[in-house]
């Protein structure tokens, strides 16, 4: 059986038939491939006859669709939920905002992303102008635990919170890399934690690393983070301190736009002295790196 995302208080008053539909579709998306009527039914410990009911009704509204062979996979109407909540997140509009006054490309890709559940949604993007292999698209999901944004935001949250956000035992792989369970994991966020960045290292894509940092609002607390994408055979020691500086920078001013700031050991680390992990810089083209926007306080400090 997939496991699920928490569950509501038990206190709350649910509507039964909604909070099945709602299982339903949270286990098609951690499944992350499509699922047969009768695996529904077993995972969900429900009727084969309900639990066709449920997908008749999911498939008329669009949040379903159903392959030729009878197996269902999420629909497209699941992208609307994910549009409105991305208008609501004060976070991407000041992501949005950042880029808004550049006429030119990134070299690389950066992304902004939330958490959701297991997961990390990604709520905005800026595609880079050199080739990645890999898109990221606003309502994208990947597990937290391997994406860079994610494994930022996770090594600013209390471990044993970490530990019911993500399933116990053996954890999911994208490639071969990627920590085993949540005890692998855990040591991997310590080191992120202390250094102020994380390392994907070809766990979601092979040929692809990406930093991430968290965002922090008011309360200090990690509310979304920022990842910068390169194809790892262009990246060189240099070129990969320069990612991390640019990618802090962004992170800084996304912190202090939302009332918060970064941790000061991270501050105070910086890259020179919390160098980029030597196996991740491989000897490659190194031409050009991703500049953080330059914002109001890094114009000053310019001038």
């Amino acid at each position: 059986m997939m496991p699920s995302r928490a569950a509501p208080s038990s206190a709350t008053a649910l509507v039964p038939a909604v909070s099945r539909a709602l299982t339903l579709l949270d286990t098609l998306a951690q499944q992350r491939q499509p699922m047969s009527l009768t695996r529904l039914a077993t995972d969900l410990d429900l009727p084969k006859s309900s639990v066709h009911g449920l997908c008749n009704t999911l498939v008329s509204f669009g949040y379903l669709r159903r392959q030729p062979d009878g197996a269902f996979l999420i629909g497209p109407r699941v992208m609307t939920l994910a549009g409105a909540f991305v208008a609501g997140t004060d976070v991407a509009q000041e992501f949005n905002a950042l880029w808004s006054g550049l006429a030119a490309q990134p070299d690389d890709t950066m992304i902004l992303s939330v958490l959701n559940g297991s997961d990390v949604l990604y709520v905005a993007t800026r595609e880079g102008s050199r080739p990645l292999g890999l898109a990221f698209n606003v309502g994208m999901q990947l597990p937290a635990h391997l994406a860079a944004t994610g494994k930022a935001m996770l090594a600013f949250t209390d471990p044993e919170l970490v530990r019911r956000r993500l399933p116990s035992g053996a954890l999911v792989k994208m490639t071969r890399r990627g920590p085993a369970d949540v005890d692998d994991l855990l040591v991997e966020l310590a080191t992120t934690r202390r250094r102020g960045y994380s390392v994907d290292d070809e766990g979601v894509r092979d040929g692809v690393c990406c930093f991430g940092a968290p965002v922090f609002d008011a309360s200090q607390q990690p509310v979304a983070g920022v990842g910068l994408c390169t194809s790892k055979s262009r990246l060189t020691p240099g070129e990969a301190e320069r990612h991390v500086a640019a990618l802090m920078r962004v992170c800084a001013e996304l912190s202090r736009r939302l009332g918060g700031e970064m941790p000061v050991l991270a501050k105070r680390k910086g890259v020179k002295s919390a160098a980029v992990p030597a196996n991740v810089a491989s000897a490659g083209a190194g031409a050009g790196t991703t500049r953080a926007p330059r914002t109001p306080s890094t114009r000053k400090r310019a001038a």
